[in-house]
């Protein structure tokens, strides 16, 4: 999973497995670590639950949870929808903008660095056409 942070928005990238993990044991988890230290770590999850009516982010150091309803997460997972988008409210605070999204292969990654992301939707070839039928 991948994690963006950028001034008040906040973007996750799920490869297929993960997604298929996330339907399947309702959360996955991810860490990444500033300093040799065990105080410099920030862990980060999604889950979905059927109790939550609404993408929600909570914080409390170290962890960074994002929750989305259980019936959004099966839509998104079955479909052709790249992400889920809110905006959450945070009062006189501002916003925070919310995008959860499907990690597309990369146009100009090896096949190695784009094994498990989802078929980019550019890299579709058309079909040929066929040639015009002559007559003989």
């Amino acid at each position: 999973m991948k994690l963006r942070i950028k001034d008040n928005s906040l973007r996750l990238r799920i490869t297929r497995p993960e997604l298929d993990q996330l339907m399947k044991d309702r959360r996955i988890e991810a860490a990444i670590l500033f300093a040799a230290d065990g105080r410099s770590r920030l862990n980060y999850s999604l889950e979905h639950t059927a109790s939550t009516a609404a993408p929600t982010v909570r914080f409390d150091p170290p962890s960074l949870e994002v929750r989305i309803p259980t019936a959004q997460a099966q839509k998104w997972s079955l479909g052709d929808d790249v992400g889920i988008y809110a905006t959450i409210d945070l009062g006189a605070d501002g916003k925070l903008e919310l995008t959860i999204e499907k990690d597309f292969a990369c146009l100009h990654g090896s096949a190695e660095e784009n094994i498990d992301a989802f078929p980019n939707p550019e890299l579709r070839v058309p079909r040929a056409k066929s040639p015009p039928a002559t007559s003989q």
